[in-house]
């Protein structure tokens, strides 16, 4: 990979080690600016009023509220009042974490730089570097702006945050630049970033980039660019209010207006209007789904996902295609010695000390962490001489130790071809080893070769032996896949979601974890990243047939999240560095790992998983579905108890009877409603079997069928009040035994809609049908608590009647087929 220089910027020291007078200070910094990296928002009361006052949910919520204290129901405005107390403390929130956000991108940066100004050295803010500017970085320092590498050795720089890999990345200085090609080209291998931090050596930087123009700049802006956009379903909830609520005002109205007309009287006209809109108002909507959602944040917190935005909850169980990170997710993320091969009359133990020997803990390397972890304790009982460090050049590393009795031995490691010409074999033998490790590498292994001599002091001269070695072994190390990850891949595959496996290793390595996990049904499509923008552009059919891309970049990311979305995919992506935030911000759903992954990907996700496990993403998908079933069942009830309540409290009053239901009676049913909705449902047991999904361009909370199936219930629930309300009503004008044959008709019908929409499958949906059916006899043949009710006990033909009714209507749900079906 490589990056332009633009030669106008760096004018005459491009190809010199000069550093800058400060007149020339003076003018790049009017010309490009300060190095303001990361800009951290204002914050104030207002801009957080503001905030909070765009979320329609919570409009809507006190609107409703304000109105029950008119119409003197203060016990339901306490409900809603407290049902907005969690949206406004997520907004809070929300804009507390915007600013945790940027606080975290700000920790990876330098705060001071060394630099070198009129031929001198001094310390100056980070924000005062300009391009062209010359600083000098020793071992441990952040890196405050892009540069290239004019001066150092053995240098070797941490750039987890930027690219997620948490191994040492080596830069090597830049020679001669060729003024041919404009602008530019620089490998990457010469370039230093904002945000990344020295390891080893001491490094001499020319300043290129300040500020935004930094690839740490570029994705702190696009992560503060980040929008909140509601969800489908909240979309469609916030429909389904807005509906009902001009429905039921419309028809308040209406009544009020016949009721007066009719002769009844300005009290009774503005009973009717009143009762109406307390059985009328849809509260309990958006009641249900912030319940619902707090549920179900708790349910995944249990399954070690951390929710940091409620409504993800409800997106995740849409997600089509996950994209995850290789390296940590898939798998665990720590390089394991897992094979060795000693030549011939060599032991284990003399292979492993031989590498030990060539290893060294201060590099932090994870290779050679992963030798000395598991090598025999040899080095205390030897002194080093000398070490030959390895570079990406020669490939190995050699080092010098003396032995206990005085005498100095070589022992070397690193890449098999180079350490075979070192050393002497027998006929065939290199041919053996060399084939030997063609297979491990194609078994996605990291292969090293181990080779050790004697030297004698008087025939050492100081420099590194190169020749003369005897092969000791090879050694394979492999990051292990994570236990769980197969099954949940196989999951993937069962629900309809077809996984992406997007990581920087070589192809080969890539392909082959690919298969030990069964992606691409064990044959995956494996891809480099160079060639995603060309697969692009063929649509999305031709994007989800690949099941690997490799070398991956931090934008290469990006792009594919946003080609996989406009296919019309839901798209969840993981990610663990500053690189990786463009892609959470824009993805469906963000993933960060809690254990491994910056406090900027933490703060930019929607969800952090606790255990960095992929098994994990699942378990939070499968839970995502089944608040969506759960919610659909909630509502489908709702909506099935709420029509013919509506329609009968303001039908019955419009066609002169006497008034069916009374405030009081309006209470009683809520008391059954409120809980059945709440609680019966949330509770239905997890299926963690991810069932396909129904892909649609524009999802519906209901399908034509069910629309149906709650409109007829919704009809002959009607028809069956109204029917028993005139019956009872009699000759006598029996209004108390009329509206007792109502309530119980409208309880005895929740029972059954709750027995057969919920199948009994939990404790709550027992108690709510046993106390629905309870409460309705005890209060209405208790003659004493009837009158108190304004009720009449039923005779038993009514009784009769309103069970058949009950059982009628449940059966057409069953035979409707109202199953829920994951969206």
């Amino acid at each position: 990979m490589h990056r332009a220089v633009p030669i106008a910027r760096l004018d005459d020291i491009l190809n010199s080690e000069r550093s800058l007078t400060q007149e020339e200070v003076d003018a790049r910094l009017n010309q490009y600016g300060r190095n303001d990296i990361v800009e951290v928002p204002t914050s104030s009361r207002w801009a957080l009023l503001l905030d909070t006052a765009k979320d329609p949910m919570l409009w809507f919520l006190l609107g409703i509220a304000t109105l029950f204290i008119f119409l003197g129901d203060r016990v339901e405005a306490a409900i809603l009042f407290v049902a907005a107390v969690p949206l406004i403390g997520m907004d809070l929130y929300l804009h507390r974490r915007t600013r945790a956000s940027t606080e975290g991108l700000s920790s990876r940066l330098a705060v001071q730089a060394n630099v070198v100004r009129d031929g001198e050295a001094a310390e100056i803010a980070a924000t005062e570097l300009v391009p062209g500017d010359l600083v000098l970085l020793s071992a441990g320092q952040n890196v405050p702006a892009d540069g290239i590498l004019i001066r150092g050795e053995l240098i070797q720089v941490d750039e987890s945050a930027l690219t997620g890999e948490a191994y040492p990345v080596r830069k090597r200085p830049l020679g001669k630049l060729d003024q041919s090609i404009v602008p530019v080209p620089v490998d990457t291998a010469h370039w230093i970033h904002a945000g990344t931090r020295l390891l080893t050596g001491t490094a001499t930087v020319r300043i290129v980039y300040t500020g935004a123009e930094t690839i740490y700049g570029d994705i702190v802006h696009s992560a503060l660019l980040g929008s909140r956009e509601r969800t489908p379903l909240q979309a469609a909830i916030a429909n389904l209010v807005v509906m009902l609520l001009i429905a039921a005002t419309i028809l308040c109205l209406a009544l009020a207006w016949v009721r007066l007309r009719q002769g009844f009287g300005i009290v009774d006209a503005v009973l009717s209007a009143v009762t109406l809109a307390v059985a009328a108002l849809p509260e309990e909507f958006p009641v249900v789904f912030t319940f619902f959602l707090g549920v179900g944040v708790y349910r995944l917190a249990q399954r070690r996902a951390l929710v940091r935005r409620a409504v993800v909850v409800e997106n995740i169980g849409r997600v089509s295609c996950i994209c995850s990170d290789k390296t940590g997710t898939i798998t665990e993320g720590q390089l394991s010695l897992t094979h060795r091969y000693p030549n011939n009359d060599v032991s284990d133990e003399q292979l492993l000390s031989v590498a030990a020997f060539a290893s060294r803990s201060e590099t932090d390397d994870p290779l050679d962490l992963a030798i000395l972890h598991v090598a025999p304790t040899v080095l205390s009982h030897h002194s080093l001489v000398m070490t030959f460090p390895f570079t990406e050049n020669r490939k190995y590393e050699t080092a010098i130790w003396r032995k206990p009795d005085g005498t100095l031995t070589a022992a070397t490691k690193g890449a098999p071809e180079i350490i075979f010409a070192m050393c002497s074999f027998a006929e065939n033998e290199r041919i053996k080893w060399e084939t030997r490790v063609a297979e491990l590498a194609k078994a996605g292994h990291k292969v090293i070769a181990c080779a050790e001599r004697s030297i004698t002091d008087s025939a050492w001269v100081g420099g590194e032996p190169s020749r003369e070695f005897g092969f000791v072994g090879l050694l394979a190390f492999e990051d292990p896949v994570r236990e769980g990850v197969t099954e949940a891949i196989r999951n993937c595959y069962e629900g309809d979601i077809h996984v992406v496996m997007v990581t920087g290793d070589h192809p080969a390595t890539a392909e082959a974890v690919a298969r030990e996990i069964g992606l691409g049904q064990g044959n995956p499509k494996v891809i480099e990243a160079n060639q995603l923008d060309a697969l692009i552009q063929q649509g999305g059919a031709a994007m989800m047939r690949v099941d690997v891309i490799a070398r991956a970049v931090p934008s290469q990311k990006l792009s594919l999240v946003r080609g996989l979305q406009s296919a019309g995919e839901v798209v969840a992506v993981t990610g663990d560095g500053v690189n990786d935030v463009p892609a959470l911000q824009a993805a469906d759903i963000g993933i960060a790992m809690g254990q491994r992954g910056t406090r900027s990907a933490r703060e930019v996700a929607t969800i952090v998983l606790l255990d960095d496990n992929f098994r994990t993403i699942i378990r939070a998908i499968a839970e995502g579905r089944q608040l969506f079933r759960n919610l659909k069942l909630s509502f489908a009830y709702l909506l099935m108890i709420h029509i013919p309540l509506v329609i009968t409290a303001a039908l019955i009053p419009l066609a002169g009877y006497p008034l069916l239901y009374l405030p009081v009676h309006i209470v009683w049913l809520e008391l059954i409603i409120h809980p059945t909705a709440l609680l019966v449902f949330q509770e239905l047991p997890t299926n963690e079997r991810l069932d396909p999904i129904q892909k649609v361009q524009h999802p519906r909370f209901f399908n034509q069928r069910e629309w149906w199936v709650i409109a007829i219930v919704g009809a002959l629930m009607t028809l069956t009040i109204i029917y028993g309300y005139v019956r009872s009503l009699g000759v006598g004008h029996e209004v108390e035994h009329a509206r007792a044959m109502a309530l119980v008709t409208l309880s005895f019908v929740s029972a059954m809609l709750t027995l057969v929409l919920s199948g009994l499958s939990n404790f709550m949906s027992r108690i709510m049908v046993g106390a629905t059916i309870a409460l309705a006899l005890l209060l209405v043949q208790f003659p004493t608590l009837a009158s108190l009710l304004h009720l009449a006990p039923l005779h038993l033909d009514d009784l009769m009647l309103s069970a058949v009714c009950a059982l009628g209507i449940a059966m057409i749900v069953v035979f409707g087929r109202f199953r829920v079906q994951s969206h």
